[in-house]
């Protein structure tokens, strides 16, 4: 199989994160399914934290298995750098947002109740279309370590297990679209299907990119650096889709749903696992 024809196939592997993403066209869906679908996406995430951290890890854990302490140190070092710019890169960046939405608001049209509701209102839709923006970010850094995969293990000539790897991220990915729309879908707010495909090729989109640059450049380190910076980024969105769920006050609903989306990343890698990959 030619270099074109993988890269093309790692394209269709992140394209497939388009097969979720129509749920945010919901119209205004009822608060348990809001609530719902929320919770779907954390458990989802949930389960690709675990993945994206044990694949971070990997290698650093090798190293310390064969006593290579100074490959330990590099790869301890990278990860640990690419989970703190992930995570505390996107709280310095809300803040930096809230604090130019308060500013906004202190020279609005005053300090009236109605005035300060129908600010607070889009402010609100707003963060939920920032937190899908970050989602799909963090996706897309994950996505661009899984291009890389692919392409390294074409360009080592291990084209049948780069087939396996299109297909088994492909299916994975197909949940990750809904993963990105959860918080617009929990908010009601109903994003274009310009904003949808934006998000799915920031999504999407590295995996082919990352397939383009594994077929030329095999560099564990820098997919483990990708892989740092898309954990913390994952973390940080976990954390703020948990926010919005506590806000709802369906614990139940919530934990349950939580436990389907980690089942649901489960299953998915047992599918990629069966296969053989």
């Amino acid at each position: 199989m030619s270099g074109p024809q993988i890269a093309l196939l790692g394209a269709v592997a992140g394209l497939t994160i388009f097969l979720g993403l129509p749920v945010g066209r919901l119209q205004r869906p009822a608060p348990r399914l809001r609530t719902a679908l929320n919770a779907v996406a954390i458990g989802i995430l949930l389960f690709l934290l675990w993945d994206i951290l044990t694949a971070a890890w990997e290698p650093t854990d090798a190293a310390l298995g064969d006593h290579r302490w100074a490959s330990a140190v590099t790869g301890g070092l990278v990860l640990t750098t690419g989970l703190a710019g992930g995570l505390m890169g996107l709280v310095y960046y809300d803040r930096w947002i809230a604090r130019r939405q308060a500013s906004r608001l202190s020279v609005s049209q005053g300090p009236g109740a109605s005035a300060l509701t129908e600010q607070l209102a889009p402010r609100a839709r707003s963060r939920a279309a920032r937190l899908a923006l970050m989602i799909a970010i963090g996706i897309g850094l994950h996505n661009l370590a899984e291009g890389l995969a692919i392409g390294n293990s074409a360009a080592k000539g291990e084209v049948s297990l780069a087939v396996l790897l299109i297909i088994g991220f492909g299916l994975h990915n197909a949940t990750e679209g809904f993963g990105i729309v959860a918080p617009l879908a929990a908010t009601g707010e109903r994003p274009s299907w310009g904003s949808l495909v934006l998000l799915g090729l920031i999504g999407g989109g590295p995996t082919f990119v990352g397939t383009l640059i594994g077929q030329q450049v095999v560099n564990e380190t820098a997919g483990v650096a990708f892989l740092g910076l898309a954990a913390g980024s994952i973390i940080y969105v976990i954390i703020e889709l948990i926010a919005v769920s506590r806000r709802a006050g369906m614990k139940e609903l919530t934990t349950w749903m939580i436990l389907a989306g980690l089942l649901l990343g489960f299953a998915t890698d047992a599918v990629v696992t069966a296969a053989g990959v």
